[in-house]
C-alpha cells in the first residue's frame, strides 16, 4: 500500500498553534480552540480557514450551545497524516498506526523473526494516501547521539539485526527515531497506567533484562548518551576478592538466572521442576514451598535494586514492570526490603502490561508528528 511522504505546508504561527491544540483535543469548536490556544476568536477563525484550505482540519459536525445556537466542531483533516510505532520486543513485534490526535488506526502483533511483515500489515491498514509524519521504533539498546537535541535517536543508531530487517520496509523519507523500550513503557505508565497524576517516578523493568525509566517533571530523563537508567551497567558484585563484571547484575537478577536457581534448589517432594519462569510464578501462587521461596528471594533481590534506585533518585514512586517485575507476588517482598534499606517509597505494579512499550512509542510518534507539521510555522501571521 502506497503512503505519501508529504512535506507539511508552511503555516502561520496562529495556524500552527491551533493545529497543535486541535491534535491534543481531538475535536473542538472555534471558541474552544481560542480558549485552548490563547488566541482571539477572529485569529482562530482565520487559522481554521488556513488549516481547512491545507486539508489539515475539517468540520466534523455541530454542537449546540446553551443559547440554542449551533457551533461547528472541527477535527483533524485527511492531510494531517499518521504515525507508526514499532516495539521490537525480544520475542514478538507490536506495531501501531495512529492519527495525529492519537486515534488508533492499526494494531498488529507479529513474531520477532517476521517483524518486517508486521510493519507491512500495519502500513496496509492505514487509510490509502495518508501522509506519514513520523516513525518511532522502540529497541533495547540506544546509544547514538541525540538528533539535534530532540531526545530521540536517528535511524542510523544501533538497532540490531531485527531493526535492520524492519528498516527495509519503512517508507523512505519519513523521519525514523529509535527510543529505549523502557523509556517508552515509562511514558505509557505516566499517561495511561500506574503513574497517572504523578509528575516524577521510576519505572523499574525486571524480566530477562533489567532497566529503569526515569520520569522527572513529566519528561523522560535520557542522559548525555541516551543511556540513563541502564541498570545492567551498575558494577556487580561488590565483594572482597571479586572483580565486578559488565552486566553481571542483569545476569544475576534476570529471569534466566532466577529459573536456574529455582530448578537447582527444587526438591523432589515438590514435583516436577518448572520449565519456565511463568510456571514458577504459577506454582508460587498455588503455594508450592520451593516456588514461593524462589519468588520471595527474587523479590528481595529486586528490593535491593529498588533501594539503589531510591538512594540516587528519591522518586517517591516506583512502578514495577517486566515479565517478572509486574507480578504482584513480588510487591510484599520488594516493599519490605526497600523499607529496610531506604526511606519510605511507594511501590506498585505496572498497569499497562505487555503493550506498554508500543503505547509509549505511539505517544512519542504522535508528538513528533505534530511537531513535524508545526515546526515550519512562519515567524509572523
Amino acid at each position: 500500500m502506497e503512503h505519501v511522504v508529504a512535506e507539511a505546508p508552511r503555516l502561520t504561527e496562529s495556524a500552527s498553534a491551533v493545529f497543535a491544540v486541535l491534535a491534543a483535543a481531538g475535536s473542538a469548536t472555534r471558541p474552544r480552540l481560542a480558549s485552548l490556544a490563547g488566541l482571539s476568536k477572529p485569529t482562530v477563525s482565520s487559522a481554521v480557514a488556513e488549516l481547512e484550505g491545507a486539508g489539515l482540519a475539517a468540520c466534523s459536525g455541530t454542537a449546540s450551545s446553551g443559547t440554542g445556537r449551533s457551533a461547528a466542531v472541527y477535527a483533524l483533516g485527511p492531510a494531517a497524516g499518521a504515525v507508526l510505532a514499532v516495539d521490537l520486543g525480544p520475542h514478538r513485534t507490536l506495531v501501531r498506526g495512529c492519527a495525529l490526535d492519537g486515534t488508533l488506526l492499526a494494531d498488529v502483533t507479529g513474531t520477532r523473526d517476521l517483524a518486517a511483515d508486521a510493519v507491512r500489515e500495519a502500513l496496509a491498514a492505514l487509510p490509502p494516501g495518508t501522509p506519514l509524519r513520523s516513525i518511532v521504533v522502540a529497541v533495547g539498546d540506544v546509544t547514538a547521539p541525540d538528533l539535534a537535541g530532540t531526545g530521540m535517536r536517528p535511524a542510523t543508531a544501533k538497532g540490531g539485526p531485527v531493526f535492520d530487517a524492519v528498516s527495509v520496509v519503512l517508507p523512505p523519507g519519513v523521519p525514523v527515531h529509535l527510543e529505549n523500550n523502557v523509556n517508552c513503557a515509562a511514558l505509557a505508565e505516566l499517561h495511561e497506567g500506574a503513574a497517572q497524576g504523578r509528575r516524577s517516578f521510576g519505572y523499574l523493568r525486571i524480566g530477562v533484562g533489567i532497566g529503569l525509566g526515569i520520569v522527572i517533571d513529566g519528561r523522560v530523563l535520557r542522559g548525555a548518551n541516551g543511556a540513563a537508567g541502564e541498570l545492567a551497567r551498575l558494577p556487580y558484585p561488590w565483594d572482597e576478592g571479586r572483580r565486578p563484571r559488565q552486566e553481571a547484575l542483569e545476569e544475576y537478577v534476570g529471569a534466566h538466572s532466577l529459573l536456574r536457581r529455582a530448578r537447582q534448589a527444587w526438591p523432589q517432594s515438590d514435583g516436577p521442576r518448572p520449565g519456565s519462569v511463568e510456571r514458577l510464578f504459577a506454582l508460587a501462587a498455588e503455594g508450592r514451598r520451593a516456588a514461593r521461596a524462589a519468588v520471595e528471594g527474587h523479590a528481595a533481590d529486586v528490593g535491593r535494586l529498588a533501594a539503589a534506585v531510591t538512594a540516587v533518585l528519591d522518586p517517591g514512586l516506583l512502578v514495577l514492570g517486566g515479565s517478572t517485575g509486574a507480578d504482584p507476588q513480588l510487591l510484599p517482598g520488594v516493599r519490605a526490603e526497600l523499607d529496610r534499606l531506604s526511606w519510605p517509597t511507594e511501590v506498585v505494579s505496572s498497569q499497562v502490561g505487555d503493550s506498554g512499550t508500543v503505547v509509549g512509542a505511539a505517544r512519542l510518534a504522535v508528538a513528533r508528528g505534530v511537531q513535524n507539521v508545526t515546526e515550519g510555522a512562519q515567524a509572523k501571521d
